[in-house]
């Protein structure tokens, strides 16, 4: 049976206090990064500039929160000589930083892309990408509260919908692609539109990956067998 709740009592309290304080942390930067999703997105919709600038200023702050969090895990790990779950918790904490970091990159450049094509004539009513974004979106928060609540199901929830993130990203690259053909004057726009797309494929990619490790810390025991190979 999956070991519940996410810190369990120790003899040593101040070890308790550590864990909890990892585990905070982790759930800060998901917070944070779930928000720069979100702002680099309303920033391609709305053509919001304030918005991009703000996803991109912030790229320090979860840089920092990872760079913490990686301190804290080196800490404990050097210093308690975690075992079992103990040990799974501190060694994906370090992992999920790492995606959660990157997912933040991801915002980023779909931010500065976004500020881009602000400046340029709109070439269609965006429809697939802010879908995307959405179950993006969601991925990202669920695999963040099965982390604070140690729930492997809503994690491998998540962990499911990545397959319609793969689906509408594939459609609308072939779109794409097709109004290139038509008309070559859209080739900026629509390879920058690509991108925004291929980023947010990758965000789902993180979501998926932070859905594996909290299997992990509860089950011990790996899923990356199970997922499907992608192209």
């Amino acid at each position: 049976m999956p070991e519940r709740g996410l810190v369990k009592k120790h003899t040593v309290r101040a070890f308790d206090q550590e864990l909890a304080r990892l585990a905070r942390h982790v759930t800060e930067m998901g917070a944070l990064v779930e928000r720069q999703v979100a702002l680099a997105v309303r920033a391609l919709v709305e053509r919001d500039e304030e918005a991009a600038a703000t996803v991109i200023g912030r790229d320090d702050a979860v840089d920092e929160l990872e760079e913490a969090i990686d301190q804290e895990a080196i800490h404990i790990l050097a210093t308690r000589q975690p075992v079992a779950i103990d040990l799974r918790m501190v060694a994906m904490a370090l992992k999920i930083s790492n995606d959660l970091e990157r997912t933040s990159d991801y915002a980023v450049n779909i931010a500065k892309r976004a500020r881009r094509l602000a400046e340029q004539p709109q070439l269609k009513p965006f429809v697939t990408i802010p879908r995307m974004a959405e179950i993006c979106q969601r991925m990202v928060k669920e695999v963040l509260d099965a982390y604070v609540e140690r729930d492997p199901d809503k994690a491998m929830a998540a962990w499911h919908r990545d397959d319609e993130v793969d689906q509408l990203y594939t459609s609308l690259f072939r779109e794409l692609l097709t109004y290139i053909l038509e008309d070559p004057r859209t080739t900026g726009t629509c390879i920058d539109l690509m991108f925004i797309a291929k980023n947010l494929e990758r965000i789902g990619d993180h979501a998926t990956n932070i859905a594996e490790k909290v299997h992990y810390i509860v089950h011990g025991d790996l899923i990356n067998r199970m997922r499907k190979t992608k192209a």
